[in-house]
């Protein structure tokens, strides 16, 4: 006996379903295979089968990017068009990044 199937409507950004499409087609799975494929690890793991996260804030990638670089944090000043004023002298490290990026 057959099971019985159902179908399933979404709406997705275009850019999405083609980007997905053409990953699943080089893998040979076909869209209602990969949902059923998901679907199915939900009822496996009774959970979504990843974790979703929240996104890091400008903010929050700016200060991990300066972390990595270990450049020290120090809160400048700014001149009446908004560039950064910085003391050679006293942090030629993050001069050097306002002039060479």
């Amino acid at each position: 006996m057959l099971a019985s199937k159902s179908n399933v409507n979404v709406k997705i950004d275009t850019a999405v379903k083609e980007t997905a499409t053409m990953l699943l087609d080089r893998m040979g799975i076909d869209q209602t295979t990969a949902i059923d494929m998901f679907y199915r690890q939900i009822i496996a793991e009774r959970r979504l089968p990843f974790q979703p996260v929240v996104a890091p804030t400008l903010e929050e990638q700016l200060t991990a990017a300066i972390a990595k670089k270990n450049i020290p944090r120090v809160k400048l000043e700014a001149d009446k068009n908004g560039y950064a004023i910085v003391d050679k002298d006293k942090h030629p490290e993050i001069y050097d990044w306002t002039v060479n990026g």
